[in-house]
């Protein structure tokens, strides 16, 4: 498979290249050469499958021979060691629980899996790759805990000053070795405007920089995995299947929408927001607008220009009516929030994070004119992360899991910047 740049089609790289560089020397997205279709018969007898069986068929077509079939299972088993359970939260609701991995949130699968791509391409390799990532959230963490320790690999996380959970603090700022993390003073925005100016120029060029946000590759494909999960789980239901996706740089929205152009049966897809509401805003007046990201209790989606949406315009060749056939956009406040995490615990006992209760709220509102469906909301990160809003929203006190305690008690190591020419001074 070869990818292109989403602003120069005749720029095409093998996968190693894509994984490698992360953005392409025009700044423009990765983007496969063709969308590959899966087999009938995979989606006929899916129920029978595991979860690695499927995300090998999943993903193989986009690496072909760059990785040996066994090294590509062994990367997939190393990523896919946790679950993923769908849970009913009322009829026709379900949560899917993308929080069972080693930092709690959804990045953990990309991380691993690029994180193992990239120390397969390096194996026989003397070089070093510097791997430069902006998180509004758990991005940070999940590629600290996916890259640490991996050989000619080294990990500088941008993340933006007091706008993020202690917690997911914690889990960028305290694992040293080859894990450095930069403390903005700034906004997420700001962060992911330094890492792609890095990533041009030339002055940096011999660090070898790549990034491990979903615009890279190797990080955004594997989100695909999680629709081909429950679809396995709500087959059984032979009803339309809607998909809500809190969504901030529009990752796992892009790639539940890649899964269904390889023919995945999710019949519409919601892309919820908070206050952060281009996409919404874009939907209504046919008018891209990004803003200045703003500040709200479900911070991993404070992004004002979310880079993945370039590729969903892509998939529909910037064809906004087809777009809507598929896709609905909906936005909600930090209100609206609180008082739907209260209802979805009084009524069903289930605690949803802010994020997940904001994909709710989509996907309720959606099959009010879609009564015969049945639907999933991505739960991406496990309460626990945003216990400073959980708690006092629900009155309750949260049980802290194993993966938090172990960096609870560490000590934070962050240096403190403001500019980009901070940044490049830092790196060079």
């Amino acid at each position: 498979m070869q990818y292109y740049s989403l602003n120069n089609k005749k720029h095409s790289v093998s996968f190693e290249e894509a994984v490698i560089n992360g953005l392409a020397p025009d700044r423009g997205l990765y983007f496969p050469n063709n969308i590959p279709k899966l087999d009938p018969y995979f989606f006929e007898t899916i129920e029978s499958l595991s979860n690695e069986e499927i995300a090998f068929q999943v993903m193989q077509p986009y690496i072909g021979n760059e990785i040996p079939e066994n090294e590509l299972k062994k990367i997939i088993s190393e990523t896919l060691f946790f679950d993923f359970p769908l849970i009913e939260v009322e009829k026709n609701v379900f949560s899917l629980e993308l929080f069972h991995g080693p930092t709690m949130a959804f990045k953990d699968v990309g991380a691993r899996f690029m994180s193992r791509c990239l120390g397969y391409f390096n194996k026989d390799k003397d070089t070093q790759n510097t791997v430069l990532v902006a998180t509004s959230g758990d991005t940070g963490g999940a590629v600290a805990s996916g890259f640490l320790g991996v050989k000619g690999v080294n990990v500088v996380i941008l993340y933006p000053s007091k706008k993020v959970s202690d917690i997911q603090e914690r889990q960028l700022t305290t694992l040293g070795q080859n894990i450095i993390a930069l403390e903005v003073d700034g906004v997420f925005d700001d962060c992911q405007d330094m890492v792609k100016k890095a990533f041009l120029d030339n002055d940096l060029k011999h660090k070898n920089l790549t990034s491990a946000n979903s615009i890279n590759i190797a990080r955004w494909l594997p989100q695909m995995f999680y629709f081909f999960f429950a679809y396995k789980e709500l087959k059984k239901y032979n009803k339309p299947i809607l998909s809500s996706c809190p969504s901030g740089n529009f990752g796992n929205i892009c790639a539940g929408i890649l899964a269904k152009k390889m023919g995945l049966p999710i019949t519409h897809f919601i892309a919820t927001t908070n206050a952060n509401d281009t996409v919404p805003r874009f939907l209504e007046n046919g008018i891209y607008d990004p803003k200045p990201s703003v500040a709200t209790i479900s911070n991993a989606m404070d992004v004002g220009n979310p880079s993945n949406f370039v590729r969903i315009q892509e998939m529909y060749a910037n064809d906004l009516k087809e777009f809507e056939k598929d896709f609905s956009s909906y936005s909600y406040s930090d209100e609206e929030t609180k008082k739907i995490m209260q209802t979805i615990y009084s009524s069903s006992n289930y605690i949803a994070e802010p994020h997940g209760a904001v994909g709710y709220l989509g996907l309720k509102r959606e099959l009010e004119f879609q009564e015969e469906s049945v639907g999933f909301f991505l739960e991406t990160a496990h309460p626990i992360k945003f216990l400073d809003i959980v708690e006092p929203v629900l009155s309750i006190n949260l049980e802290v899991p194993e993966q938090i305690k172990s960096v609870l008690n560490k000590e934070k190591q962050s240096t403190k910047i403001k500019t980009y020419q901070e940044l490049k001074d830092y790196l060079m």
